[in-house]
């Protein structure tokens, strides 16, 4: 067993309040229960030895011809995992029972069902928790070869097999070999309680079978409620129930990511908890689930945000911060686990987030977008409390923060924070001035204005023809992608275009798009990083809104090879194409979707619009003649004796934040 595997070698599975990883080899590497942000009891995949792992897979010598190949079933959760050998074909299914309830539950299955269809197949099963972040130790309570507890602190973890998987005690862990022939199956279920609460009654496989089929039949007809019917059926299906895995059913709110300590640039220090929620993420999810046809989930998340604007009584005392626990708790004390070396030694590993305590302006923006989206202002109470947000933001907006990307080298006036502060009085001057709400409408119109001729003044950079990061600047940055989809400007207007144009020659690489230059603009931490995915799906709808359709439907294709074999995205794509940074990210998912309803949308069209102003940009951009070639035919021409021009950002031509040529999609 590889001791770290990539980090794409991994499918989710879940519950609707924890979710479990999986890796390509038949282990669970990762589960935090009973919820998304509680201790790991299986972390191996941050620390290979001490972490705690469960595998289930089938047992093959090297070089046997052994292969294995990972997939869910059509619009579901539940993941198989094959095994194709000399001696037959079996597999192992991995899935949750959902618990889609408002009630939170200290009760949680994991089941996992092997079977042989074609032989027979050895396995091998072992089960070692390491609970509270493997700094607990645990005991083992093993009653007959198919039932034992695993005590740990606060919680018990039950392990149960059916008939044909024998348990044996390995010190406190648990261990069981077993062949299984043609036709035949058996389950291990793992229950995780609260300690002392009553065990689960003996598992049959009739009973784990029925059980496998209500998982199948509640996400398929989860999904007919979407709406979508484009072109990208199958990836924006996967993405929506990866966001639907990744929210917490009691509360509506949905983390960034399932993981916490996945590196961005593997031995590095850029390594985050993501398993909270969000205010800028989750609200830019509010409309793009709404125009899926997920309205419960929409409305669902917008009760809990109501209910934080509502609430206040943040760490900082401002009226919201940038992101909470599930259950809406604004305490998320930062620690690091020195005794856990990080995946492939990438340490620190952090637990919390201290990046919770950060002045972020833009949320205000995102968070009215998200509450005032479709026309509907909620209860008086609630808009009450939001014009009382905005009224505090009046006073408290023209100054510098930490911005979205969560910089810990020092307050900037960040052109996106303006962005989303126009955007949050916009909305509420629409909102008041529509359904007659009492509010300082015209304060706020003056202040909406201000902030315009301040971003268009200062955050606009005349000698590059480009907004740019923040007022003191000349360093471009991706967020600013959204600055058509807001409605701050037109996706036509000259100097958006021109904006455009620099993105493409500074920070995008072929498909792939980097969020800003770190080396340019410091950002206190060491290290690089890789290019962002949240960023390049952005960079697809602005280009399909701008009218650059071939282009943005060329680099939407691009990106979706880079999603794992079952369809899951990290954060980050690093040098090599591989997968980087906490997985699988929400918002990636999220502004896929996106971008492929903008694509939709323009293709949809009669014909496609005309670019308005810049220069041309070819599906295929262009590329540097090597230095042989160059050395044997005329100056500035390949073999063919064609031009070949710098291009903007092409596969080898463009600039990127490292200083080297972009690397190839």
């Amino acid at each position: 067993m590889d001791r770290y595997p990539p980090i794409a070698e991994h499918g989710m599975v879940g519950d609707l309040q924890t979710a479990a990883l999986v890796s390509s080899a038949g282990t669970v590497d990762w589960w935090c229960t009973p919820r998304f942000d509680s201790p790991s009891v299986f972390g191996s995949l941050l620390d290979s030895e001490r972490g705690g792992h469960c595998r289930l897979a089938a047992e093959h010598p090297p070089g046997d011809g052994m292969s294995v190949r990972q997939l869910y079933l059509s619009d579901t959760a539940l993941l198989i995992t094959r095994f194709m050998g000399p001696g037959g074909v079996g597999e192992v299914a991995d899935f949750m029972e959902p618990l889609d309830s408002p009630t939170p539950s200290d009760r949680h299955r994991l089941i996992r069902v092997v079977r042989v269809v074609r032989g027979s197949l050895p396995f091998a099963f072992g089960c070692r928790p390491r609970f509270d972040y493997g700094r607990a130790r645990h005991t083992l309570a093993l009653t007959d070869h198919h039932t034992a507890v695993q005590h740990g602190p606060g919680l018990d973890l039950h392990v149960q097999t059916t008939t044909g998987i024998p348990l044996r005690a390995d010190g406190d862990d648990l261990t069981a070999r077993f062949i299984l022939h043609a036709g035949e199956a058996a389950a291990v279920v793992l229950t995780s309680t609260a300690q002392g609460a009553a065990a689960p009654p003996a598992p049959s496989l009739q009973a784990v079978a029925e059980d496998l089929e209500q998982c199948r039949g509640f996400w398929q007809n989860w999904l007919r409620s979407c709406t979508y019917r484009g072109r990208w059926q199958d990836m924006v299906n996967r993405s929506a129930i990866t966001l639907k895995l990744l929210t917490y059913a009691p509360s509506g709110a949905p983390v960034a990511a399932a993981t916490m300590g996945l590196p961005e640039q593997v031995g590095g220090e850029r390594n985050w908890d993501y398993r909270y929620t969000w205010i800028r993420d989750a609200s830019l999810s509010v409309g793009a689930l709404i125009d899926l046809g997920f309205e419960a989930e929409a409305y669902a998340f917008r009760r809990w945000l109501r209910d934080r604007v509502e609430a206040g009584g943040t760490a900082s005392g401002d009226p919201l911060q940038i992101m909470y626990r599930v259950d809406g708790d604004p305490h998320l004390t930062e620690e690091v686990l020195d005794h856990w070396e990080g995946y492939r030694g990438s340490r620190p590993v952090r637990a919390g987030n201290a990046a919770a305590d950060q002045l972020q302006l833009d949320i205000y923006g995102e968070a009215c977008e998200a509450l005032l989206v479709g026309g509907d202002i909620g209860a008086v109470r609630g808009w009450k409390a939001l014009r009382d947000v905005l009224d505090w933001l009046a006073d408290h907006w023209d100054r510098a923060d930490e911005g979205i990307w969560e910089t810990r080298g020092g307050r900037q006036n960040f052109t996106y924070s303006r962005l989303m502060t126009w955007v949050a009085f916009d909305r509420g001057i629409r909102a008041a001035t529509r359904f007659s709400r009492p509010a300082d409408v015209e304060r706020w119109r003056e202040i909406r204005d201000t902030v315009f001729r301040q971003i268009v003044e200062r955050g606009w950079h005349e000698k590059r023809k480009a907004f740019v990061q923040h007022f003191d600047t000349d360093v471009l940055d991706a967020s600013l992608l959204l600055m058509p989809r807001v409605g701050f400007l037109s996706p036509h207007d000259p100097d958006w275009i021109t904006t455009l144009d620099a993105m493409d020659q500074e920070l995008v690489s072929d498909s792939l798009v980097y969020r800003y230059d770190p080396a340019a603009s410091p950002d206190g931490l060491r290290g690089s990083e890789g290019t962002f995915n949240l960023c390049s799906f952005f960079y697809v709808e602005a280009l399909a809104r701008s009218g650059r359709l071939l282009q943005a439907r060329h680099a939407f294709d691009k990106m979706l090879t880079y999603a794992n074999h079952v369809g899951l995205f990290a954060e980050e794509i690093g040098p090599s194409g591989e997968q980087l940074g906490n997985f699988p990210q929400a918002f990636t998912h999220l502004s896929l979707i996106s971008a492929a309803m903008a694509l939709d949308e323009e293709l949809a069209r009669t014909t496609p619009r005309r670019r308005t102003g810049g220069t041309r940009h070819p599906v295929i951009h262009g590329f540097r003649v090597p230095a042989e070639a160059a050395d044997a035919g005329a100056a500035g021409t390949g073999a063919d004796g064609a031009e070949h021009g710098s291009g903007d950002g092409g596969a080898e031509g463009g600039r990127t934040p490292d200083g080297n040529g972009g690397r190839g999609g």
